[in-house]
């Protein structure tokens, strides 16, 4: 039976299962304060699944919580921007990289049962 649950981080809507590490662009604001190995609760939860069970919020659940805790931060990989400017010989190449907040799932709960016991 596979138990998953639907979360929105940074307006971003992530399928997360526990175990799992995801990366995520708007943990950031809140970068230099997380330090790695700390614990997170995300209450934005849209959706869980356990089993044949769903269970949707509108727009979120309100007794539900996915807690996992930071892994470290990343970078996202590298986009490269080239301006070129038509009759002048000139051109920019810009590098940019986003920077990515991983994370760890370590448990799913809705109400106050924890859905990762059996």
């Amino acid at each position: 039976m596979r138990k998953y649950a639907i979360i929105d981080v940074g307006g971003t809507q992530l399928r997360v299962e526990q175990g799992r590490f995801y990366d995520t662009r708007h943990l950031i604001s809140i970068r230099d304060t997380l330090k790695p190995n700390e614990k997170i609760s995300i209450n934005r939860v849209l959706l869980i699944c356990h089993g044949s069970k769903i269970n949707l919020g509108y727009p979120w659940l309100t007794d539900a919580a996915v807690k996992g805790r930071i892994l470290q931060g990343c970078f996202d990989k590298k986009l490269m921007i080239q301006r070129i400017r038509p009759k002048r010989k000139t051109r920019q190449i810009f590098g940019y990289r986003k920077k990515m907040t991983r994370f760890v799932i370590d448990s799913i709960q809705f109400g106050s049962k924890n859905l990762n016991k059996d």
